[in-house]
């Protein structure tokens, strides 16, 4: 397997260290460029992270809809192409919060179920998938990445960082075990959508109650109902909070561990790291 990876962003670099792979800063929309790449590399497999989720947050891609377009649905149908035309296999981060709310079955929401994004990023992020769905590709779900390391794409970060937390459930993708799945299905060769999220969901109010107790003791905020974000003009716009169903993905053999236990282990080192800061 010679993987070449598109986006040298946050995601794309752990990738690129994990697979030692190299990491592409081509624009995925630009053909040229990315058929350019295709043949000086000629990979095996092709792993997409690139994409406009904005900043500091989605409300810029409300403000951006061209370039959120041209990143999120034009560059990953480029990549198909390519991808097709040359028998290469396509892995495809995509995002669970083209869902939000309550789910229609029990575990959250499936792959199957139909979208209902509540942001003009969600609604490209969906739009995407309903494309590349149809052709034998990889496409990864995933829900607000956890790492070990402070970063501002980090979820603790994020929590850490406001003032204001959501007392919402939601599942979460910890990095670690995101890395290692996706490994798992492109050795595989799966195609198809897959939720890659830990099992287990978990609510902001838990993240921060470990917050506390394993890296910050005096750290403070105040709780807030979902819906008060928006109207306190904290957000531009909504912002997703669902469960993810990840019933397909153990029965393909990946099995990420619990949320709960994963989380508390990156805070455990998230703290070594930030006194190295």
């Amino acid at each position: 397997m010679k993987t070449l990876i598109f986006g040298a962003g946050w995601l794309g670099t752990q990738f690129g260290g994990h697979l030692s792979s190299e990491v592409s800063r081509v624009d995925i929309a630009d053909r040229s460029a990315v058929e350019a790449e295709l043949e000086r590399v000629k990979p095996t497999h092709i792993l997409n992270t690139a994409g406009k989720t904005g900043r500091p947050n989605i409300d810029w891609c409300e403000d951006h809809k061209l370039e959120t377009v041209s990143s999120n649905i034009t560059g990953p149908l480029v990549l198909l192409r390519a991808c097709l035309d040359r028998g290469i296999h396509l892995t495809h981060l995509s995002s669970g919060c083209i869902f939000d709310g309550a789910a229609p079955g029990p575990n959250g929401f499936t792959e199957e179920d139909s979208p209902n994004p509540v942001s003009f990023y969600s609604w490209t992020k969906a739009e995407a998938d309903e494309i590349l769905k149809r052709f034998p590709a990889l496409i990864l779900r995933l829900r607000m990445p956890i790492d070990t390391e402070p970063n501002q794409r980090n979820l603790i970060t994020k929590l850490a960082g406001y003032s204001h937390v959501i007392d919402a459930i939601n599942s979460v993708t910890v990095v670690a075990d995101l890395l290692t799945g996706t490994a798992q299905l492109m050795m595989k060769g799966a195609t198809g959508i897959f939720n890659m999220t830990n099992p287990d969901p978990v609510r902001h109010l838990d993240i921060m109650r470990w917050y506390t107790e394993i890296v910050d003791p005096s750290h403070a905020y105040t709780i807030i109902p979902a819906e008060n974000l928006q109207s306190a003009g904290l957000t531009k716009t909504g912002r997703s909070n669902c469960v993810l169903d990840t019933s397909k993905l153990q029965s393909a053999g990946v099995h990420l561990r619990p949320a709960g236990e994963a989380i508390r282990q990156c805070l455990e080192e998230y703290k070594k790291h930030s006194a190295q800061q």
